[in-house]
């Protein structure tokens, strides 16, 4: 695909943006405080969390693209993981590993993507990742492309934004309970109410189930509890906690080339064959979060807020695993092993003023920031060969165990504080402009003694943004946009001996907002261009990885909901995306692993009224996944694209019983999610029967 959205755009956009932030924020606050008669500005329909964007704004009127998985959604489909809830997002590439029972799989753009719950960033270092349980959420948004000017340190992809479960004192109280395939058992509790003059609300769930291969499990325990204090009429406190408990084996989706992409005289490797050690695979998890949400309206133009999140994440890792191998001959392939022993700890502090009023001809809206990061990981380590497996008949025992006097020590810790403003007008109701930005210091420390290593490492980013929109009175609203990011890398550059510098990441995006008055929906279409510098390059010779490389990724997004009639809603979503790496062993540019060029979806929601069955709702999807291809460092293969198929039944037995069947892959098609350098196989069929009581 040809380069449609200049380089040069970009570049004299951030050349200006310096020049224009100051003064816009100068000028924007001076009258904030000198206005005679300030207002709080009303938003319509908010249809973007202020967690999300770090202020209310409804998505319509935003010159960025942002998804929303509602609690609607979420009840429908029935998601069992985070990376499940976001299978019908435009841009997001979901499970490219397929399915993973300890860690959820997510790229947008073809980039990673940082996780947040309720806006403070749950940190992933290596196999330390944090894992949210769906059934506390009440929705799900993605912010897509950079998003430093927010959040700081980030990968390009964007945000994920969990929202948990909070008191609300609209809520019915719920018992769900669920059985299903893979020996799906699962009971689920949600209840809210008034504790004197405060309001409460308390999610819980107890789950176990076994996993996608043969031989893997996992029990789950998990509670969030939450309390609303009015400690005034102008002053609100949430508390918030959440407690994750996993305990099961791994799966290791592991797959050769050979006998799943590659055709061998041996056979095909089935779905579902375990390549690892399920007698000697073991995972275990503890995440504990706690944390507060403080607002305090100021007057009327100032509101102030404070959030505050401190995880603790342990984790017990032994996870086997084949090695790849492209020969269609080998009835006998090394294995490897993963062990991990230790624990993270985060602590974020988020502290903004948000400033609303209406001058003569222009509504104002300006955010103003401190953000402050700090994680640190803290544990034993271990890579090893292990074994050897046939992976056609695999005969498990073959192994030695691990030897724990190998194991490494390493501590990892990133410290991170941002300032960050952003100012957004809204002129005669019909252009929106919005421009920031933010400044952060970060420390980077990596330290094993076990192998005498000891680097640290001090960056300074400024991050720009800004955008401008036209709201057409036809509902028809273009839009165009500018925005950067940066990632830190804890990894250390064998090359130099030193940590890596950061990957910094900019994007140019135009595009249109239609949603008229008398349409009850809406239609976006964006056109991107994205760009990672700094990007890792592996000599082929010496196998040393240098900052040298480049990743783009340029497309196409569109995303619509319609109501087509007051029983009838219909959800659709088309993405194309011309990812390019220069990774490739000097080949030049190739398409990297695990993004499909073209994806679709849509999900059509029908209330049986609709066909004389009041009591039922039923719900269709399908997703198509196109072709991809192989690491290009790996071989030029390509993943054959698939079609799915998902299915939903509901009906409601009385005021308080609802019974409810989900289906998804209905054909139970077997199919490759992605190869890259090993081949996954995607999530077989699932079938879920649940009942829930409401009171």
């Amino acid at each position: 695909m040809a380069k449609f959205l200049p380089t040069k755009i970009a570049t004299h956009i951030r050349h200006n943006l310096l020049a224009q932030a100051g003064a816009l924020l100068l000028l924007s606050s001076t009258t904030a405080m000198a206005s005679d008669n300030p207002q709080q500005v009303t938003f319509d329909l908010l249809e973007v969390s202020a967690e999300t964007l770090k202020v209310d704004a409804p998505a319509q009127e935003q010159s960025v693209s942002i998804s929303s998985v509602d609690q609607k959604a979420l009840e429908d489909r029935k998601p069992q993981k985070l990376d499940e809830a976001l299978r019908y997002t435009s841009g997001v590439t979901s499970q490219p590993y397929g399915a993973d029972n300890d860690t959820d799989w997510v790229r947008v753009r073809g980039f990673d993507a940082a996780t947040y719950l309720d806006g403070s960033r749950l940190f992933r270092d290596g196999y330390y990742t944090w894992l949210l349980e769906p059934y506390g959420l009440e929705k799900v948004e993605v912010l897509k492309g950079p998003a430093s000017i927010l959040y700081g340190e980030a990968p390009p992809g964007g945000v994920v934004n969990a929202v948990q479960k909070k008191p609300d004192a609209t809520a019915d109280n719920q018992l769900d309970i669920e059985v299903g395939s893979n020996s799906q058992k699962s009971i689920g509790i949600d209840v809210s109410g008034e504790w004197g003059e405060n309001q409460y609300r308390l999610v819980g769930a107890i789950k176990d189930n076994d996993g996608e291969l043969n031989g893997t499990e996992n029990t789950r325990v998990y509670l969030a509890p939450s309390l609303l204090i009015d400690l005034s009429d102008d002053t609100t406190l949430t508390l918030l906690a959440t407690f994750l408990k996993d305990d099961g084996i791994p799966t290791n989706p592991f797959y050769p080339a050979a006998g799943t992409i590659l055709d061998s005289s041996l056979g095909s490797i089935a779905a579902g064959t375990n390549l690892g050690q399920p007698g000697y695979d073991k995972y275990e998890r503890t995440q504990i979060s706690a944390g507060y949400q403080l607002e305090h309206i100021l007057n009327d133009t100032w509101t102030l807020s404070q959030n505050f999140n401190v995880g603790f994440n342990e984790l017990y890792l032994r996870s086997s695993y084949i090695f790849p191998s492209s020969d269609t001959t080998a009835n006998s392939i090394g294995q490897g092993i993963v062990f991990r022993d230790g624990d993270t700890t985060s602590v974020s502090l988020d502290s903004k003023a948000v400033a609303n009023w209406q001058s003569d001809t222009i509504e104002n809206t300006v955010l103003i920031g401190l953000d402050l990061q700090h994680h640190k990981t803290d544990g034993l380590e271990q890579i090893d060969s292990f074994g050897s497996i046939n992976p056609y008949a695999p005969v498990y025992g073959n192994y030695t165990p691990l030897d724990m006097t190998k194991n490494n020590d390493r501590e990892i810790s990133k410290s991170q504080a941002g300032l960050y403003a952003q100012y957004q007008g809204k002129l005669n109701q019909q252009w929106v402009a919005s421009v920031g930005g933010r400044f952060d210091a970060i420390e980077t420390d990596n330290t094993s003694q076990s192998k005498s290593e000891d680097k640290s490492r001090n960056d300074s980013e400024l991050s720009l943004n800004a955008g401008l929109m036209y709201l057409g009175d036809n509902g028809l609203s273009p839009y165009i946009s500018y925005s950067e990011s940066f990632n830190v890398l804890t990894t250390i550059d064998s090359a130099t001996g030193e940590l890596y510098k950061p990957l910094i990441g900019k994007q140019t995006e135009v595009g249109v907002k239609y949603a008229p008055d008398n349409f009850a929906g809406y239609v976006n279409v964006a056109l991107f261009d994205l760009k990672q510098e700094n990007a890792l390059v592996t000599n082929p010779t010496t196998y040393v990885a240098t900052q040298t490389g480049e990743v783009t990724s340029q497309g196409v997004e569109v995303e619509s909901m319609a109501e087509l009639s007051n029983d009838v809603t219909l959800t659709a979503s088309y993405t194309y995306t011309d990812a390019q790496t220069d990774e490739t062993n000097n080949q030049g540019s190739k398409r990297p692993a695990l993004i499909p060029e073209h994806m679709a979806s849509a999900w059509l929601d029908l209330e049986g009224a609709a066909l004389g069955a009041e009591d039922w709702n039923f719900g269709t999807g399908l997703r198509y996944i196109g072709k991809s291809k192989d690491n290009p460092k790996s071989s030029n293969l390509t993943v054959p694209a698939v079609t799915l198929f998902d299915v939903m039944a509901a009906y409601q037995i009385n005021d308080q019983w609802r019974a409810q069947l989900n289906i998804n892959n209905v054909t139970d098609k077997e199919y490759l999610s992605g190869c890259d350098y090993y081949c996954y196989y995607g999530q077989s069929r699932s079938i879920m029967l649940s009942t829930q009581y409401r009171w």
